[in-house]
């Protein structure tokens, strides 16, 4: 059900969490005067070399996982959309300084609580602190970030006042047209051991291989038929990367598992171990520690959700025309050549990337 738009300020703040990206103001020090411009906005030149400065590390992110053909071909669309943000950034900027919008040290540290709070493990000012720094950026900086994305979002909270309405009748609407966002199917949490056929070896042979791996299966099926702990017989022989937390996939619902696996799983009962289950991945043995019903949030459960969630859409929407209402309103320069396609766009809708899988080798698809 969650459909996010993200406003500026919203974005400002991720920056800071997720990318911990540094932060330059037009105009800073360090800027050479051969610095070619890459616009101005209001008289104000905003350089090159801040552009370069955040498309560098993407850039290198990107070749880690991409051809270089690939990477090329997205530069320009990143160059862009940075490029928009800048912009938008800096007239956003003066309408805080004409508003006299002003940000706390209190609040600042109390965004910065609430993203220690949010990592995997929650970490203490102290160790965010601290990792902030191993990834060789400045705390202060990613402080004045968070800041920058504080002002951003006070003054488009004193722009949307009394102009954002949701009713409980919207969420109703929402809820009777988007039903089937709201049911839950049916899940099974499973732990499991996976023993893979060694054919390193190169004149290994792959069938004694296999037959190899099988009967390594059906020794640990034993030993847990006779009493053996089945998260540390995982830990010890499993092959997938879940064996450091004994085996356990989590939650999954159907589809997500190759057939021979989920067939197995999903006909278990809670605590029940099953025989030795062959997919392409290897042997598994499978042990479900939980299981959840299907089921249907009712309105009443909901309608805090979707309230807040259409709110959200509301103020980014809000935000996207209070932006281009800047955008309308000032002077921005491009030299020539430089020019933004005129369908380049800084806020968009956006999507929370869905949890991963259990990692393919485990016996998902």
């Amino acid at each position: 059900m969650r459909t996010y738009l993200m406003s500026l300020a919203c974005f400002a703040i991720f920056t800071a969490a997720s990318s911990l990206a540094r932060s330059a103001e037009p105009n800073a020090p360090g800027q050479t005067t051969s610095d070619s411009v890459a616009v101005t906005v209001n008289g104000v030149e905003i350089y090159e070399s801040r552009i370069e400065e955040e498309l560098k590390p993407q850039l290198q992110k990107m070749s880690r996982q991409m051809p270089p053909a690939v990477v090329e071909q997205n530069k320009k669309r990143l160059r862009t959309q940075i490029l928009e943000r800048m912009v938008v950034e800096q007239l956003l900027d003066e309408q805080i300084k004409k508003a006299d919008v002003t940000v706390t040290e209190e609040e600042v540290t109390s965004q910065l609580k609430q993203m220690a709070l949010q990592q995997r493990p929650p970490l203490s000012m102290e160790n965010f602190k601290a990792m902030i720094e191993a990834y060789g950026k400045s705390f202060d900086e990613v402080k004045q970030r968070i800041k920058r994305g504080l002002g951003y979002q006070k003054l488009l909270e004193t722009q949307w006042t009394d102009k954002i309405n949701v009713t409980e009748e919207d969420a109703q609407k929402y809820y009777s047209e988007n039903k089937r966002e709201f049911e839950t199917p049916e899940q099974v949490r499973a732990s499991h051991i996976l023993i893979k056929s060694d054919t390193t070896a190169p004149d290994s042979d792959p069938n004694q291989a296999k037959a190899k791996a099988k009967e390594k299966a059906e020794g640990l099926l034993k030993q847990i038929k006779e009493g053996a702990d089945f998260a540390e017989l995982a830990k010890v022989n499993s092959t997938c990367p879940s064996a450091a937390k004994g085996g356990d996939l989590d939650f999954f619902t159907r589809g997500r598992m190759v057939p021979p696996f989920e067939k197995a799983a999903f006909k278990l009962d809670i605590g029940q171990t099953s025989e030795v289950v062959e997919t392409r991945f290897g042997y598994h043995i499978i042990k479900v520690t939980d299981k959840k019903q299907a089921a249907t949030k009712t309105f009443e459960q909901a309608k805090d959700d979707i309230m807040n969630t259409l709110t959200q859409t509301k103020q980014g929407e809000f935000a996207k025309t209070y932006i281009e209402s800047l955008k309308a309103d000032a002077s921005i320069l491009y030299p020539p050549g430089k020019e933004p396609p005129a369908d380049s766009v800084l806020i968009a809708p956006t999507k929370p990337r869905p949890t991963a899988p259990p990692d393919e080798k485990s016996g998902a698809e």
